[in-house]
C-alpha cells in the first residue's frame, strides 16, 4: 500500500529564471512581452525618463530583476475601469516592465504623474508606483517613486509614513542635462541604503 504525504507545497522564488516564462520565444529579450517607454502618441504631459540601478545586499549589481511600474497621467488619471474620469490620454495605459541588463541598471520613458488623491481625499504628491521581482525572493517588493523638488512632498500622507531619514530612498533625483527631464533611483534590496518597501 502506497502512503500519501500530506503537507505545504514548498515555497519556490522567484528567480532567477523567470524570465524565461516571461518572453514567448525564450531568448531573453525583454521586449518580447512588455516595454519600458510608456509614451503614446497622444500621450500629453512632461515627458521624463527615469533611470537607476537594482542593488543586493552587498552593494552589488542584480542582472536579472524585472520592474514594474503602474502610475496616473499627467492629470491625476489612471487607466483603469475604476476611475470614471474621461481620459484624453486613451492609448496611455500608465504600465510598464522593464528588465535589468549586466549592471543591474533599468530605466522607463514616461511622463510625470499628476496628483492623485488618498483613500481620504488628501493630495498626493506626485509618484510612480513600483513592483520589484528579484532572485531569491518569495514574492514582489512593492515601493514608490517620488521627485525631488516637489512642493507635495512635504504633505504627502504617504511619504509622511516613513521615517525622515530613510525618505531619500523613495525620492528621484533630477539629473542635470538638456533634453527630457532625466531621474535616477537606486533600488537598494538589503544593506544600509535599503530602499523602503511597502506591505501591500
Amino acid at each position: 500500500m502506497q502512503q500519501t504525504i500530506k503537507g505545504i507545497t514548498p515555497s519556490q522564488t522567484v528567480g532567477p529564471f523567470f524570465k524565461y516564462g516571461l518572453t514567448p520565444d525564450g531568448k531573453y529579450d525583454w521586449n518580447d512581452a512588455f516595454t519600458s517607454n510608456l509614451i503614446t502618441q497622444d500621450t500629453s504631459g512632461e515627458r521624463i525618463r527615469i533611470e537607476g540601478g537594482v542593488f543586493d545586499g552587498d552593494g552589488k549589481p542584480v542582472p536579472d530583476a524585472m520592474l514594474e511600474i503602474w502610475q496616473a497621467d499627467a492629470q491625476g488619471r489612471f487607466s483603469d475601469p475604476q476611475d470614471k474620469r474621461a481620459l484624453p490620454n486613451s492609448t496611455f495605459k500608465g504600465f510598464g516592465r522593464c528588465g535589468t541588463d549586466a549592471n543591474g541598471s533599468y530605466s522607463f520613458d514616461t511622463i510625470k504623474p499628476g496628483q492623485v488623491a488618498d483613500p481620504d481625499g488628501k493630495p498626493q504628491a506626485p509618484h510612480i508606483l513600483m513592483a520589484i521581482f528579484s532572485r531569491g525572493m518569495l514574492r514582489q517588493n512593492y515601493t514608490r517613486i517620488y521627485f525631488d523638488g516637489e512642493a507635495g512632498n512635504a504633505a504627502d500622507p504617504v511619504l509622511a509614513l516613513v521615517p525622515a531619514d530613510r525618505r531619500h530612498t523613495l525620492i528621484a533625483t533630477r539629473q542635470p542635462g538638456s533634453g527630457n527631464a532625466v531621474y535616477r533611483l537606486d533600488i537598494h534590496m538589503q544593506g544600509d541604503n535599503e530602499t523602503v518597501f511597502f506591505d501591500v
